[in-house]
């Protein structure tokens, strides 16, 4: 499965969809009730979806913040005479210096009112991230004025998304595809010995292998101690074959072609030579394919190993066109739905996503994603940068299920939220850490949305796919 990291980054709208509502709620409290009409508020519209808002407090308004910012510093300044937090303004504006005090002053006053103030001014908006702010004006006699950006959702006008008349993937599984997993469950059991003969097919075989380009040995083209399982094709096709009838201690040299198309771009196309040196060879046995074979997997017979591994089968089948059939229908309703400018924030922030699951998906497999970034060339900026185009299609995928949403008032129920936790509950009994998550407020929020997009993709599923179990509504 390893290598199969190595092949183009997959859209895949499953771990998509919920990230970008976590990630629109982020960084805002709900409003007080501490916004005032009679600040002076203007706000003009960026580009990029971002909302410019400019706020100027009175030299009255000010005054109150400024007495605040006055104890605050005071609490922190030792004046010989004065209580902590009792020093008189004009001689700690002495000791510490006027601006100090406005300084936290405006500090107070920013954290007191922003809130409020982004909270009327984009009602019908939903802001994204964390806003930027600014103090734009700050002098002893004056004003405070302070700016505000703030990225926002693009807007978005959605296209047809029902009576698509799309066609579900067809599904099954053939006896090869049963015989290949019966026969890698063999090689999971093989049994080994060292044996001293000539290499053949099936044995496992530890080298040291050196690759040149040009008569130069290649930056990764060092490998020590490799194993290498005959018939499995390592590195180009044809590599097994050039080192079959070698022994132990025996150095041979050959040259294979690389594909056109081979995922190393430096070495596609081109002639590589091979120094092969044998270190040692096993005899790998595999186990006979009976009914004692199946007991191994805790099932009574053969026919019962076979049944499992085709269900097993036919169910990631099932999941992968459940997957393919959901990138369809969504790549169809995003072309005819019209989508505002996006926030860079936004795109950014799916963008770490993506390396992030990447980097999780190399580590789970046992890889180094270091190592994972060498193999391809690539710094984790550039692997980045590849992955805007997916991290965008995520985006659209996210904005177009929570405006489905919305129009639809699809949402989960409370009981059905309740539900979902006292059944995962169960599932971790035991477990206090997970136990605890479970019970924060911030979890019901995020199952929420987890449950509103299943929801939204399964009634999308029933008006726009006639076959496959999907019921066309209108």
């Amino acid at each position: 499965m390893f290598s199969a990291l190595f092949s183009s980054l997959d859209f895949s709208l499953k771990t998509a969809k919920i990230k970008l509502i976590i990630i629109v709620k982020a960084g805002f409290r709900p409003a007080s009730a501490n916004y005032r009409d009679i600040m002076q508020v203007s706000k003009k519209d960026l580009e990029k979806s971002q909302l410019e808002i400019l706020i100027e407090l009175s030299q009255e308004e000010f005054a109150p913040y400024i007495e605040k910012g006055a104890q605050k510093v005071s609490e922190s300044v030792k004046i010989e005479g004065f209580r902590s937090g009792k020093v008189p303004f004009e001689i700690l504006k002495q000791k510490v210096g006027e601006m100090s005090i406005l300084e936290e002053a405006a500090h107070i006053a920013i954290m007191k009112t922003v809130d409020d103030i982004v909270e009327k001014e984009t009602i019908g908006r939903q802001p994204v991230g964390q806003p930027s702010v600014n103090i734009t004006k700050l002098a002893p006699g004056n004003p405070l004025e302070y700016k505000v950006i703030i990225s926002l959702l693009p807007t978005i006008t959605l296209g047809e998304y029902k009576n698509l008349n799309l066609k579900s993937e067809e599904v099954k599984i053939d006896t090869k595809e049963i015989d290949r997993a019966l026969n890698d469950l063999r090689e999971m059991r093989a049994s080994e010995r060292i044996v001293d003969r000539e290499i053949k097919d099936g044995d496992k075989v530890i080298a040291t292998v050196h690759m040149f380009l040009d008569k130069v040995q290649l930056e990764d083209g060092h490998h020590h101690d490799l194993t290498i399982l005959m018939g499995k094709d390592y590195f180009v096709p044809g590599f097994d074959k050039n080192i079959l009838g070698m022994k132990k201690d025996e150095e041979r040299t050959f040259s294979l072609p690389y594909p056109d198309d081979h995922h190393q771009k430096n070495l596609a196309g081109k002639m590589v030579e091979f120094k092969v040196v044998v270190k040692s060879v096993y005899e790998r046995i595999l186990p006979e394919l009976n009914d004692e074979f199946a007991t191994f997997f805790q099932l009574k017979d053969l026919a019962d190993l076979k049944k499992n591994i085709e269900d097993s089968l036919l169910h990631e089948k099932k999941h992968n066109a459940d997957l393919k059939n959901e990138s369809e229908m969504i790549a169809k309703i995003s072309d005819k739905t019209k989508f505002g400018d996006f926030p860079e924030v936004l795109i950014e922030s799916e963008s770490k996503n993506l390396m992030l699951e990447l980097e999780q998906s190399v580590i789970r497999q046992g890889g180094k994603f270091e190592d994972y970034l060498s193999h391809l060339k690539k710094t984790r900026n550039e692997l980045m940068l590849e992955m805007m185009p997916n991290a965008i299609k995520r985006v659209k995928a996210a904005l177009i299920v929570r405006e489905i949403a919305v129009i639809e008032k699809i949402f989960p129920t409370d009981k059905e939220i309740n539900d979902k936790i006292d059944e995962l509950k169960k599932q971790y009994a035991g477990n206090q850490e997970v136990l605890k998550m479970l019970e924060e407020k911030s979890y019901a929020t995020y199952l929420n949305n987890i449950l509103t997009n299943e929801q939204v993709l399964a009634k999308l599923k029933e008006w726009n796919y006639a076959d496959a179990g999907h019921k066309q509504k209108s």
